[in-house]
């Protein structure tokens, strides 16, 4: 691959404008999607470059109630400048005031009424390790608080306090008043943003890929070319019908994270957050709570999502980085019968999709069927392998452990072997939820409980649990590949 030229002045100026519009795009996309989903105290209006909002105007959310949110975007070519005390006190190339000074004052301006204002420096760049106050940003928040406000003024926080403050013009708690609203948006990388957008535009029913998120970013240039500095529902309705970007509805969402942390977390309409409360140092250890923390208190989590989202919802997206177990539980969560559109990115070799239960199909997909007879009860032990062939591992646990079985029905795709492609979109992962569900309705007629073990997409785990109907009371099983190598997480009522 040859490397890319150094980038000239005007390839830095239009790609930081190009950064900045899509701040600005995200903006609307939340307009867009929380005024569908009826969210409490919805973005009214984005203003970009808005008059009256100091250097925090680049992106502003107007609310129908305070606070509203005022973002500085602020784009770097590369890794030399990262976020630390040098950076934000630094006077300009021109001698003029420094950033956060530029920041602090804009502040003040915005709540010497009483007011309240939340605040946002988006950036590309990373936190600077070396730097004792920006090191203890929360990566949950964005916040420097509350480390920020530890240690006395002999200490290094107290010591870096002072001269914050000092160059902000402010007292030091008036600095801990500006640290308890300013967000710091960091390591936001044009690829990765990008990505994370085009999800964005995936969960509020739009197109999705990198065409349509360019042609929304060239939306927003436009109305800035044009003046327009407020920018309406009206407005991005009518850009998202003119770019034919409509492709389905506008959704609520539901970010669940056990595994790593979610990057729409910030968008979503509830989040929740297991990240710290999963055992494992990393996404590919994390396979089971981490004691005093259990499964009965994440099934409970999940189950009370529905009420936690707003009023009248009927779309819903789960976003986030799960394994099966859940994923099956947010299905019976949100099963058809309550009658929730509910969908999944599913993450693929073709890239991101989402898996809506409302996307038609033909016919359901009968799935082949093994069976293995156990001999020990009168329940039934059901492997989904669609994704690998977990049946070796399920019969051995499953003898180990004496589980009150009669058999083991291990399902696979109808017309090939498991493996990771088996299922190429949310039409086949509907068809086979439905065939995988009408065998088991047939197979287990007379049977009161379900052993459930899955090694499948994720999203199909959803949509799987979201027609989990007119069966026997189901307890899952979760892969946590150490001890006894499976785990009942869950028990629902089907």
């Amino acid at each position: 691959m040859a490397h890319l030229s150094a980038p000239g002045p005007t390839s830095v100026r239009t790609t930081g404008d190009y950064y900045q519009w899509l701040v600005a795009w995200e903006a609307c996309l939340t307009l867009f999607r929380e005024t569908a989903g009826h969210a409490h105290n919805p973005i009214r209006a984005v203003g970009v470059e808005l008059d009256g909002a100091g250097n925090l105007d680049d992106a502003v959310l107007l609310r129908d109630l305070p606070p509203h949110t005022y973002m500085q975007v602020k784009y770097a070519v590369d890794s030399s400048t990262p976020v630390s005390e040098d950076y934000l006190t630094k006077p300009s190339a021109t001698g003029g005031p420094s950033i956060l000074k530029k920041i602090a004052r804009t502040w003040k301006g915005l709540t010497a009424d009483g007011g309240r204002a939340d605040l946002r420096l988006v950036t590309n760049r990373a936190a600077d390790s070396k730097d004792c106050l920006v090191a203890g940003r929360d990566a949950r928040t964005g916040l420097l608080m509350p480390k920020a406000a530890i240690g006395g003024a002999k200490s290094d926080r107290g010591k870096a306090r002072a001269k914050w403050a000092h160059e902000a013009g402010l007292t030091e708690a008036e600095l801990i008043d500006l640290l308890s609203v300013l967000r710091f948006d960091l390591s936001l990388d044009m690829g990765l943003y990008q990505e994370n957008l085009r999800l964005l535009m995936a969960v509020t029913g739009l197109r999705h890929d990198q065409r349509a998120l360019e042609e929304g970013a060239g939306w927003i240039a436009k109305m800035v070319r044009e003046g327009r500095r407020e920018l309406t529902l009206a407005m991005v309705e009518a850009a998202i019908a003119d770019l034919d970007l409509k492709a389905g509805p506008a959704r609520a969402i539901l970010s669940i994270a056990t595994l790593k942390s979610d990057p729409l977390a910030s968008d979503a309409d509830h989040a929740i957050d297991w990240v710290d409360r999963f055992d494992g140092d990393s996404d590919y250890t994390k396979r089971r709570p981490l004691p005093p923390n259990s499964w009965a208190q994440l099934q409970a989590d999940i189950e009370d999502a529905p009420r936690r989202l707003p009023a009248g919802t009927t779309a819903v997206s789960v976003t986030g980085s799960i394994r099966l177990a859940p994923a099956f539980l947010v299905g019976t969560t949100f099963r058809m019968v309550t009658g929730t559109d509910l969908a999944a990115v599913q993450r693929g070799r073709a890239g991101a999709q989402l898996w809506s239960t409302n996307d038609p199909f033909d016919t359901a997909l009968a799935p082949g069927a093994i069976e293995h007879e156990i001999g020990q009860g009168d329940e039934i032990a059901v492997a989904i392998a669609v994704a690998t062939d977990l049946s070796e591992d399920v019969l051995e646990y499953l003898r180990e452990q004496n589980v009150p079985v009669g058999k083991l029905i291990v399902l696979t795709p109808p017309s090939s072997s498991a493996q990771d492609d088996s299922v190429p979109d949310s039409a086949a992962a509907n068809a086979l939820a439905v065939g995988i569900r009408d065998h088991l309705r047939r197979s287990t007629r007379r049977v009161r409980r379900i052993h459930l073990f899955l090694a499948c997409p994720m999203g199909l785990a959803v949509l799987l649990g979201n027609r989990w109907n007119r069966l026997c009371q189901t307890v899952v099983y979760e892969d946590i590949k150490i001890d006894d190598g499976y785990e009942a997480a869950f028990t629902v009522e089907a």
